[in-house]
């Protein structure tokens, strides 16, 4: 899921969807409106999911797509190539890919409380609360 909002309206740290992937802005250049033209906005952003760079350039006024992020709660139930999470409302299994960085990986075991995030039908674990 994703709302629209101008481009001129993001920045530094906001989210954004650049090719059909969530992404998060790292620089943003604002230029002024010259006589001949509208203000454009040139910016870099992240892949949340894939780490990929990506660039973008576009008008202020431009309506650009900006991710809806759900951050929930579930229990690991099992650790296998990826992770099985039951979420603590719905009670449903959710399937995870296990995370990149090789800290968080380590604390994640079956029966611990995770913090994951939802974005556009994907999951990824954030953070392992501590019981």
């Amino acid at each position: 899921m994703s709302k629209p909002v101008d481009l001129g309206s993001l920045k530094v740290g906001h989210n954004i969807v650049i090719d059909g992937e969530p992404c998060r802005i790292v620089e943003l250049e604002k230029s002024k409106p010259g006589k001949h033209g509208s203000a454009k906005v040139r910016l870099v952003a992240i892949g949340i999911f894939d780490d990929v760079k990506r660039t973008m350039v576009g008008p202020a006024d431009a309506k650009v797509e900006v991710p809806i992020i759900e951050k929930r709660t579930g229990q690991v139930v099992s650790v296998t190539d990826t992770i099985s999470l039951m979420d603590n409302e719905t009670l449903e299994i959710v399937e995870v890919p296990t995370p990149s960085d090789e800290v968080l990986r380590s604390k994640i075991e079956p029966g611990k409380t995770v913090e994951y995030w939802k974005i556009m039908g994907r999951c990824m674990i954030t953070h392992v609360r501590e019981s």
